[in-house]
């Protein structure tokens, strides 16, 4: 699972590319226009942002031009009909990762979103073992010594990102900044209600729970010994 950006202005388009994501358990968050593609990147933290060249207000070479600028990070994938060479020399040194030309099939995106995922964050698994807890993200799925546990898919993308992460330390802020749509409600208090939740799914009585809290800095998974302190 994977927090993926999709700026699109042809919004039937956009919906397809969400919906198709969303299948495969990745958060999607989808807008129209470059200006609110820089703030979406500049406010949220993604793993792969998918862009559409020719955008509203700020073309989409011009988005990512600044975004990597800003030391933006996640893979991008640049939507485009042009299919010049040049045209596709002048998408990738804006920092485009990956090229896909109009028309396209939503499978083909979709593989190489996959694929690009794979390449930039080798943490992007298929399984994470810790301790007795496994959770498999090509079935969705989290067992605790063998036996199944259900979570919601916000408790199950909290957990997916604390297990990228073993040992880092996360503000309140910066899980809802990476879990979180950004134009949902959620607050501190709904980080704490989530992380209380998942203690009492996955903790074992009688011993330490899967997550810690670090007091006046944020939570973290594991016991809070050798914690990385994320400066984010």
């Amino acid at each position: 699972m994977a927090k993926i950006l999709v700026v699109e202005d042809e919004q039937d388009l956009a919906k397809l590319i969400a919906d198709w994501l969303r299948r495969d358990h990745h958060l999607v968050e989808v807008v129209h226009d470059g200006t609110s593609a820089l703030d979406y990147l500049g406010a949220g933290n993604y793993d792969l942002v998918i862009l559409d060249w020719m955008l509203p207000e700020v073309p989409g070479t011009e988005v990512c031009k600044r975004y990597r600028q800003a030391a933006g990070n996640a893979a991008v994938i640049m939507l485009t009909a042009k299919q010049s060479l040049e045209d596709k020399e002048i998408g990738f040194n804006a920092g485009a990762d990956d090229y896909v030309t109009k028309p396209f099939q939503l499978k083909e995106l979709v593989m190489r979103v996959k694929a690009l995922l794979r390449r930039t964050s080798p943490a992007h698994q298929a399984t994470f073992q810790f301790g007795d807890l496994e959770i498999d993200l090509e079935r969705h799925r989290v067992t605790k010594s063998g036996r199944e546990i259900h979570l919601l898919p916000k408790e199950f993308r909290l957990l997916e990102f604390l297990l990228r992460h073993p040992q880092r330390v996360f503000s309140s802020d910066e899980l809802l900044s990476s879990v979180w749509e950004m134009d949902s409600l959620a607050q501190n208090d709904t980080v704490r209600g989530h992380i209380n939740r998942l203690r009492k799914k996955l903790d074992s009585p009688g011993n330490p729970s899967i997550i810690s809290t670090v007091h006046g800095i944020g939570y973290k998974l594991g016991s809070v010994e050798n914690a990385e302190v994320d400066a984010g």
